[in-house]
């Protein structure tokens, strides 16, 4: 067992650590925007050509255990969306003008950065990290799962060489070669800001640690497919969106919400599309093995391919059949197929009426998933608006695989990333997308304007020159 107190010997490694990162910070404090940005490229290419990544996404699945070989190299896709974005933007002196308030900005680096690497994303967080940091003029300190540490330790030394290469100091990027809970902690409170993309306990320690930070909440992705759904294509989409690194994202498609009209049509597309519908003997043997006495995910159901949880469970699928399809009829916290699965396991639910649609969303993100995201399958522009005007999320897709849409992708608008905050509704300061701004910090300067001071009438309205207390 991990030990829970920090050793003197590991906290002067720590300090050690930190001080080689404001050594690295001050050496590249002047650097212009054209060689930050090719670092960008060449860190970007090193990490995530097709070649690098997928030994790596390889490697991190033998080391944890968890994901999928043929789906994860897939997400060096999100590094070239996040170079398409960083190379767009100024990171550096004045970024903005806004002439009619006399507004400039000016963008400053954060300084050291702590970077906590989820056990499901090494290999892709890490360097989405540092592009973003290194275009701010940053540096990071990462933090690995241990479960996946090898793969992080090698992959920052990737980074490592690729600045050794362009003549940059090494210690831009350090990793933690031990990590531990404690260790990460002792990191956190060293930094000036963590960017925290893991669990709810990680997340809370970030928090925790007396610094800044940004942190992302728990999903339980949820699909809204009303009457107007194409069902082949919106079976298709939560298909890529289920089996992608065997559920793992907190963006994976967990329930789907479906009117009665398309419901059969739906669950007959989703048994097309690598689906096996799960009989209620079956779903019984299924929750027994997913979740323990106090209703936690266990860990051998985690990220595992759907035969090898059925196997789990007692019962055979055919092959071919990728993902799970759990009937559901009751929401709340005692049905624990409302909540996030983080597996190719997919509960669906039948509505009739729109109303009632909205009803279970609301009861759902009750259960799990507040401020993460919502799809929506449908060509009803009333529908998508009043989704959105309820649903407690951050952000809606429409008509979009979710796990490839709400991080970003090359067919919407939404910032590329890998960590997405939840807002308030999940526990997290932003409910953005952690993207480059969140990796700045801006000096406003004023300067003075035409006054702009409405009348005493025109501000208080019909209030003006009432009654007084």
């Amino acid at each position: 067992m991990a030990p829970k107190v920090i050793t003197e010997e590991q906290k002067q490694e720590v300090q050690e650590m930190v001080a080689r990162a404001k050594v690295a910070l001050d050496a590249i404090k002047d650097y212009d925007q054209a060689k930050v940005d090719r670092l960008c490229q060449a860190l970007g290419w090193a990490v995530a050509n097709e070649e690098t990544f997928t030994r790596l996404s390889n490697k991190s699945i033998d080391e944890s255990g968890l994901g999928d070989r043929e789906t994860r190299p897939g997400k060096r896709n999100k590094v070239s969306g996040v170079l398409r974005d960083v190379l767009r933007l100024k990171s550096m002196g004045i970024i903005e003008e806004i002439p009619e308030k006399g507004l400039v900005k000016y963008a400053k680096p954060v300084g050291v950065i702590a970077g906590l690497v989820p056990v499901t994303n090494a290999a892709l967080t890490e360097i989405v990290t540092g592009i973003f940091a290194i275009k701010a003029k940053n540096v990071v300190i990462f933090s690995p799962h241990p479960a996946s540490k090898n793969t992080t330790i090698e992959t920052v030394n990737i980074m490592r060489a690729v600045l050794k290469r362009e003549g940059v100091p090494e210690d831009v990027f350090q990793v933690v070669e031990k990590p531990t809970i404690p260790v990460a902690n002792e990191v956190m409170a060293q930094c000036d800001l963590t960017i925290a993309t893991g669990g709810p306990a990680m997340v809370k320690a970030a928090y925790s640690s007396g610094k800044p930070a940004y942190g992302v909440g728990a999903g339980n992705a949820t699909m809204v497919f009303d009457e107007t759904t194409n069902a082949e294509e919106a079976a298709r989409n939560t298909r890529i969106s289920k089996v992608h690194d065997n559920g793992s994202g907190c963006s994976s498609d967990g329930n789907l919400v479906v009117e009665a009209s398309v419901y059969d049509a739906v669950l007959e597309n989703l048994q097309k599309e690598g689906g096996y519908l799960v009989s209620p003997e079956e779903k019984v043997k299924l929750q027994a093995v997913m979740w323990d006495a106090e209703r936690h995910r266990t860990s051998p159901t985690i990220a595992r391919p759907a035969k090898v949880i059925a196997e789990l469970a007692g019962f055979s699928i055919p092959e071919g059949k990728r993902f799970l399809i759990v009937p559901e009829t009751h929401i709340g916290k005692e049905y624990p197929f409302c909540s996030e699965k983080l597996s190719p396991v997919l509960a669906i639910f039948k509505y009739s009426g729109w109303e009632n649609a909205l009803k279970m969303v609301t009861e759902i993100y009750k259960v799990g998933g507040r401020g993460h995201s919502v799809g929506i399958y449908s060509f009803n522009d009333e529908h998508i608006d009043e989704l959105a005007r309820m649903a407690p999320v951050s952000r809606i897709t429409v008509r979009q695989p979710q796990s490839r849409a709400n991080s970003g992708s090359f067919n919407n608008g939404m910032a590329m990333t890998s960590s997405m905050g939840c807002g308030i509704w999940g526990g997290n300061i932003t409910n953005e997308n952690v993207t480059l701004k969140h990796y700045m910090q801006t000096t406003w300067v004023s300067r003075p304007i035409k006054e702009d001071r409405p009348s005493d009438e025109e501000l208080f309205g019909e209030f003006y020159n009432t009654q007084t207390y």
